[in-house]
């Protein structure tokens, strides 16, 4: 008899920003699955319970993996940071499983994404029409993703930039900052959230201006406002627009 795969987004890391479906399917899964330091991430809160992990680049094999323990009969968590749709492995679970021809139930749980928990951090900069945009190469062409970042900076949009920086990913970040430039102020604000809700969170308020100087890694998320964002008391803010209007 086949088992459940349930796909939990747990959020930035800490049990207080984790839904309680999130908690509640990981406390009900036979096997939590997730990259190693995700797991390391939930021992601290589930100790208790079976894990599998799997390192960087290995997701393919995770997601089999947890299929394959599901189509057991096992009810598994396959887990991922932020929200298990965004950037997660909530697509590439629903792939696997078809070509499998897996005959499971799958459940998807959603979390707290990157973006989010960031903005909680630096104010209100997302409170405007919004594009997420990672900055990674290892899916998609660098060519594409800068043609997105011109996009959405001729749109207008307040832009979250996941994956802005690694070791062999340095100058991406400086580009997509001079794409910018076409259509912004340099005094444009510019938010740095590090490790978001979680122990070593930090922020950092900078200028789009001086974006390819400031100390960014994989561990950031990078919050470009748009052309109406201020900053004040320490507060990114992008204003909807209610000042002025009549309801």
């Amino acid at each position: 008899m086949a088992g459940k795969l349930t796909v939990v987004g747990f959020g930035p890391g800490g049990k207080e920003d984790m839904t309680l479906r999130a908690v509640h399917a990981i406390e009900d899964a036979d096997i939590v699955t997730g990259y190693t330091a995700y797991v390391d991430l939930l021992k601290e809160f589930f100790p208790d319970k079976t894990y599998k992990a799997t390192g960087m680049m290995k997701e393919v094999d995770r997601c089999r993996s947890a299929i394959e323990d599901a189509a057991s009969g096992k009810k598994v968590a396959i887990v991922s940071s932020g929200d298990s749709g965004i950037y997660g492995m909530t697509g590439l679970v629903y792939e696997l499983a078809e070509e499998m021809k897996a005959g499971i139930e799958i459940e998807s749980v959603p979390g707290v994404t990157a973006a989010s928990s960031s903005a909680s951090v630096l104010g209100a900069p997302l409170m405007h029409d919004t594009a997420l945009i990672s900055l990674s190469d290892l899916m998609t062409s660098i060519e594409k993703i800068m043609d997105r970042v011109d996009a959405a900076g001729r749109a207008d949009f307040v832009i979250a930039l996941y994956n802005p920086k690694s070791r062999n990913r340095t100058e991406y970040l400086g580009q997509a900052a001079d794409i910018l430039l076409k259509y912004r102020s340099p005094e444009t604000p510019v938010g740095i959230v590090r490790d978001a809700g979680r122990k070593d969170q930090s922020k950092t308020l900078t200028t789009l201006g001086k974006l390819k100087d400031a100390d960014v890694d994989m561990f950031c998320t990078v919050v470009i406002g748009n052309s109406q964002t201020y900053v004040r008391d320490g507060l990114m803010i992008t204003p909807r627009g209610y000042r002025g209007k009549r309801f």
